[in-house]
């Protein structure tokens, strides 16, 4: 009968020990998972902000786009109006634009254009592409319209990362291609 009761108590004591291990070792493994899937947020880039080329001559530029490919354009270009698809209530924007051939605004990147990625938390995310050994090549601007900084691709493209206030954006006049 000793026996039986040892046994019963030692299968007892296995189990529920068993039991809460696992708990741990699945509360462990859960906020190891959070906490990556919180750094993939922080590197989400949500949509394309901005496309942006040189060219020798804005101006005509801009009206043959208009002309043949019905671009609403204003002295920047024009930006595309869409709504965001986590959330179909609220508008996104992106920006098309022109630059004389002889602008310095894409150095130190020699090519002939630049793209510009909307992005969430821009603050967090340039403090791990620093600890990345991103280069970043400027410091952040802040505008009412939302924050910017520049980085170096890998082949020494410049990128621009906007992080939006579309609500601040959308009021802007101007040319805006729906």
């Amino acid at each position: 009968m000793k026996k039986t009761v040892l046994l019963i108590l030692a299968l007892t004591t296995s189990f529920v020990l068993g039991f809460f291990f696992n708990k741990i070792i699945a509360k462990q493994a859960n906020n190891i998972s959070k906490a990556k899937n919180d750094t993939d947020k922080t590197k989400k880039v949500t949509g394309v902000g901005g496309i942006f080329f040189k060219c020798k001559d804005p101006g005509k530029m801009k009206e043959w786009y208009k002309t043949h490919l019905g671009l609403n354009t204003d002295q920047y270009g024009t930006n595309f109006e869409w709504r965001q698809g986590a959330d179909s209530t609220k508008k996104g924007f992106t920006q098309w634009s022109p630059f004389m051939d002889t602008t310095t605004y894409f150095a130190p990147s020699t090519k002939d254009f630049m793209i510009n990625y909307r992005v969430e938390n821009l603050t967090t995310l340039v403090e791990e592409l620093k600890k990345e050994g991103v280069i970043i090549a400027d410091k952040m601007e802040i505008f009412e319209y939302g924050k910017f900084i520049h980085i170096i691709d890998l082949e020494g493209n410049k990128v621009e990362l906007w992080e939006p206030n579309d609500i601040e954006y959308d009021k802007f006049p101007g040319g805006r291609t729906k």
